[in-house]
């Protein structure tokens, strides 16, 4: 059973260059329990298609239908039913942990009598009970954004939306929120939609979508989308790149595609063709690796690019509209 239901969904946006297309004709489904991904660089339209599920942001055309409910007819249903952890941290640090959790449980009117053992039993959860009554300008970024997903979920919501959780973590901050993240969905029977722009996150989930320049390129499992790549993935750096992509494309009849990190093909049983390759090569080899392939691997087959750097343009509007509507 799909818990989210989009059709057809677009959203422009004007700008002093004319007008962006940050989402253009966007259709998906998640399913009820789900863990669903929208992988992407930033810029993609990910933080903006969100925003249009969670009423921040209207669409330009389209349909949207979150827990039975639409977005833009039934706003108020559709916020009871998801709890939301903003890339920017939404935090008020001039409080305790105790105190954002209790501001937050009154706005979505969680009943009284549970109120204190739900704020505990969510703070026990991210591993934060002990540091209830401390300020939160006292807590480091990891410990801010446990306690962000706490608070989306105290309310019990439907669907629990990530964007981009761990943006701007360290590595092994990043490993702990996934902690949380995977005994969230053991505990309780939650939908969750996260974005990201790092392809190590999205192997989490149990579908990903594939997002670029608002389209949605791609959509299935990680372990099907990667099954797109044609064996292992050569990567390599020549002194003479030209003759070496036109060489290894006449001998071996693969796609070599190039960008900045040097040249790059898939082939069958990498290892044994590895040594066979390096002996024939008639071009010099400055660096050459092996490796299986990943969703980099194949956001670069379907877009001909690696992740790209930030649209700031397009990023600034969405993100100061959104602000407006969150005041």
């Amino acid at each position: 059973m799909n818990i989210i239901e989009v059709v057809n969904l677009s959203k422009n946006f004007k700008t002093k260059k004319g007008a962006i297309t940050a989402v253009k004709d966007v259709s998906f489904n998640v399913k009820r329990g789900e863990l669903f991904g929208f992988l992407g660089p930033n810029g993609a339209g990910k933080t903006t298609t969100i925003n249009i599920l969670c009423t921040l942001l209207a669409p330009t055309s389209g349909k949207a239908v979150l827990n039975s409910f639409d977005v833009e007819s039934h706003p108020n249903e559709v916020r009871q039913s998801i709890g939301l952890v903003f890339q920017d941290p939404s935090l008020d640090e001039r409080l305790t942990a105790k105190e954002n959790l209790e501001f937050h449980a009154m706005l979505y009117n969680v009943p009284k009598p549970v109120r204190n053992d739900r704020m505990k039993y969510m703070l026990n959860m991210v591993g934060l009970y002990d540091r209830r009554d401390d300020m939160v300008n006292t807590f480091s970024g990891g410990m801010k954004r446990r306690l962000e997903i706490a608070r989306g979920l105290l309310h019990y919501p439907k669907v629990l939306f990530l964007d981009e959780p761990t943006l701007g973590l360290d590595p092994q901050t990043r490993s702990h929120i996934w902690e949380y993240i995977n005994q969230l969905r053991k505990k309780e029977d939650i939908t969750i939609f996260l974005t990201t722009h790092y392809m190590a996150e999205a192997e989490n989930c149990d579908r990903v979508a594939i997002i670029d320049y608002g389209e949605i390129i791609a959509i299935d499992s990680p372990d099907n989308l990667k099954k797109q790549i044609g064996g292992d993935v050569i990567s390599l750096a020549a002194e003479e790149k030209d003759k070496a992509k036109k060489a290894i494309e006449r001998e071996y009849h693969v796609s070599v595609m190039e960008n900045e990190g040097g040249l790059h093909f898939e082939i069958k049983n990498g290892e044994t063709f590895l040594p066979r390759f390096i002996k024939k090569a008639d071009f010099k080899i400055l660096s050459i690796s092996l490796r299986r392939p990943t969703l980099e691997d194949v956001f670069l087959k379907l877009t001909g690019r690696h992740i790209r750097e930030e649209s700031a343009e397009t990023n600034i509007a969405v993100r100061m509209h959104a602000r407006r509507l969150r005041r």
